[in-house]
């Protein structure tokens, strides 16, 4: 059986199919990232009849239609979307969303005489020369009459060229644009595979951008549930766009989903800014118990996942249980509290994160906890931040995640997520790990990898001081500023023997701390800065830093992972001290996680 077909539709006939839903454009309710000079640009090659590449789309089984009534197959646009939306404006003369969600028009100008085409603009309207608005010549009741007035306005013009041109401008609406169908029983990954192939750019489209097509074909419903999660997704990251949403969708505005998320516009928390992708996967989670955005595109078309048969009884239940988790998702009260626990756990800003999966996995395991009325609150935070910080330590949540996803949430249906983390801690965070595999994996230069980071984090949720600092929390320098520090300096390294990066950058020479720190110590090596603190002790008189207690320098060295007898490092015995530190950061995350 083909995978696809190849047909050809007339300008107008595809506008039509559009405007009857027989083609679903997902894309049309979010702003038109083309900007005018493309749709001048389209029109002028439909002008010249040059080719302007195939449309492609994808059968979607179960759709509903306007009228309430569901199609046995309608066809998804999964790629044209921006030339759809530019022939309607330009053609047809529909309104566009902008950036601001506004609708606005796009209005393309004609020259019959030089067959130029542009952008209208207030010189071009009032030029006689010009049709100011080609939309007004293809949508006209009478085209003759519109030709006869043309004449009228510009008895200069050759009457033979103006009628010539004219004929070619109308021929734009029977222009033929080829469509690429995909059939319906293809799943996502294959469609994946032909559409990078067909398309020239090599663009991929991630079962995330399928699963978005598919929730808006499902009548006003889907469409308001395919902008909640767009519009949940861009306030996150710009609260001002609120009110250009609710002045400007005025179908979104009447719908309980704009009360869902209207608390985003005062929101500034920058944590956990989830893209679509990731809500996509979450509800998955919550909602089917699926890791694979492509599941709930099966879940959307009634597919049963035993069978592989399609039922469209199943339609509506699966739209239920996605509205359901959505609303789950988009709450102020969850996705605060969710925050909240997240940074109790040391992480408290976004570069300290650099899986998304695992803050996405987090979610909607809290999300699914919160339904266990057994567990308490106490009991379910316990559990989602160890989990959260055993999925950095040990990349869960990286590579091919979405089978581990699948498996953990059976895993955790069937055993309970306190059994199913404690056999995960015994297998994957044993007593080697910290001992060997840890340390071994402190030995890089890379302040993002994970494993710093969760040493950063440790010392955050203990309340660690800055490097000899008496009072400046970790958690407030890198919240604010601080420097990462070179415990031995770097030029003093550079110096005497260790003249590569690799061995002076390491993180295990790194400890965060006050700038005037910093400073003070510059590039003298441990010996020298640590005697004067020690001064400073006996003294009383203040050189680096605030500490004036030897019990104190104690302390702070504890809190930093540091070697009491750092005064004693130098580039001789450094990687020895290296190895020493290594040991003792991997014994404050495992301190650190064992009291989460």
């Amino acid at each position: 059986m083909a995978k696809y077909s190849v047909t050809q539709s007339a300008v107008t006939q595809l506008l039509e199919d559009v405007k009857s839903d027989r083609i679903a454009i997902p894309e049309l309710q979010r702003p038109f990232v083309w900007d005018s000079v493309k749709v001048r640009d389209l029109m002028d090659s439909l002008y010249k009849g040059y080719p302007v590449g195939y449309l492609i789309t994808w059968q979607s089984i179960g759709a509903k239609l306007k009228g309430g009534h569901v199609a046995a197959h309608q066809q998804i646009l999964i790629d044209g979307q921006q030339r759809i939306t530019a022939l309607r404006a330009a053609v047809a003369g529909m309104k566009v969303i902008d950036k601001k969600y506004r609708s606005v028009r796009i209005v393309i100008a004609f020259n019959p005489i030089t067959e130029e085409f542009a952008t209208r603009t207030p010189v071009l309207a009032k030029d006689p020369q010009w049709i100011a608005d080609i939309s007004d010549y293809f949508n006209a009741e009478s085209p003759l009459s519109f030709a006869r007035e043309y004449l009228e306005r510009n008895p200069e013009v050759d009457p033979k060229t103006f009628e010539t041109n004219l004929a070619r401008l109308e021929r734009i609406k029977n222009a033929q644009i080829g469509i690429i169908g995909l059939a319906d029983d293809l799943d996502v990954e294959t469609v994946s595979e032909i559409f990078i192939r067909i398309n020239s750019k090599g663009v991929p489209l991630s079962s995330a951008d399928f699963a978005m097509s598919k929730i808006a074909t499902y009548g006003d419903r889907g469409r308001n549930l395919r902008k909640l999660i767009d519009y949940f997704c861009h306030l996150a990251v710009a609260p001002h766009a609120f009110t250009d949403i609710q002045d400007n969708d005025t179908e979104f505005a009447q719908t309980p989903y704009l009360q869902a998320i209207t608390w985003l516009k005062d929101e500034a928390e920058d944590l956990y800014d989830p893209a679509y992708s990731d809500i996509i996967r979450v509800a998955g989670l919550v909602g089917f118990s699926r890791g694979k955005a492509s599941s709930i595109v099966s879940e959307l078309s009634g597919r049963d996942p035993e069978t592989r048969k399609v039922d469209e009884e199943r339609i509506p239940v699966a739209y239920d249980k996605l509205e359901a988790s959505l609303l789950q998702i988009v709450s102020k009260y969850h996705f605060e509290n969710f925050l909240m626990l997240i940074k109790s756990a040391g992480f408290i800003t976004p570069g300290m994160v650099n899986s998304k999966n695992a803050l996405n996995f987090a979610y909607a395991l809290y999300l699914r906890l919160r339904d266990d009325k057994s567990m308490s609150e106490g009991e379910r935070k316990h559990i989602v931040k160890r989990w959260f910080v055993m999925s950095m330590l040990t990349g869960r949540h990286s590579g091919s995640f979405e089978s581990t996803w699948e498996q953990d949430i059976r895993r955790i249906g069937e055993q309970g997520a306190a059994t199913y983390l404690k056999q995960i801690e015994e297998s994957e965070l044993s007593d080697a790990f910290w001992a060997v595999t840890l340390p071994n994996a402190l030995e890089t230069t890379s302040t993002v990898s994970p494993f710093f980071q969760t040493f950063l984090a440790a010392q955050v949720a203990n309340n660690c001081r800055g490097f000899l600092s008496k009072s400046i929390t970790v958690a407030a320098m890198t919240q604010q500023s601080g420097d990462i520090h070179h415990i031995v300096p770097k030029d003093y390294l550079q110096r005497n023997g260790f003249p590569d990066r690799g061995d002076y950058n390491q993180v295990a020479n790194y400890t965060l701390t006050e700038t005037s720190i910093n400073i003070s110590i510059s590039n003298k090596p441990p010996a020298v800065y640590m005697a004067e603190v020690q001064a400073q002790i006996e003294s009383g008189q203040l050189t680096l830093g605030e500490i004036t207690d030897s019990a104190d320098l104690a302390r702070n060295l504890l809190e930093n992972a540091v070697p009491p007898d750092l005064a004693t490092v130098s580039a001789g015995n450094y990687r020895e001290f290296l190895a020493g530190r290594r040991k003792l950061m991997a014994t404050t995350i495992r301190d650190f996680y064992k009291g989460l």
